[in-house]
């Protein structure tokens, strides 16, 4: 159930300004928010089974997009691939340091920053 509800925010934070306001409004009172259809359905004033089918077909369309367009499952790729190219780095920086080389030295440690900077936009959100 957790993974799910991990799953889920991802997906909106991805892509729930794809969503309609109505749409928008019950994933994020109900996953963001923590409320129940019952409460979501006072505060936007419609019934608890409405606020069911809202949510359901909200969640089949995050799930839709990501099948269409992968923007997640590139993002995590790419995450990993960032990861290992900066464990790379770091290889390097070691091995620049073993040959006592300033000059690779300075190199690497500009490429490992730019590498944690890309890295850190990335997090941005999560």
């Amino acid at each position: 159930m957790v993974e799910k509800l991990v799953e889920i925010g991802i997906l909106f934070d991805f892509y729930g300004k794809l969503l309609s306001e109505k749409q928008y409004s019950v994933v994020e009172l109900y996953y963001i928010h923590d409320l129940s259809l019952a409460e979501i359905g006072e505060e936007l004033d419609i019934s608890r089974q409405g606020v069911y089918d809202i949510l359901k077909r909200a969640v089949e369309n995050l799930y839709q997009y990501e099948e269409t367009l992968n923007l997640v499952k590139k993002f995590f790729k790419n995450k990993k691939t960032l990861e290992e190219v900066y464990r790379l780095a770091l290889d390097v920086e070691e091995e620049a340091r073993t040959v006592d080389n300033k000059r690779l030295q300075c190199k690497v440690n500009d490429l490992k920053e730019k590498i944690r900077k890309i890295i850190d936009i990335n997090q941005e959100g999560f």
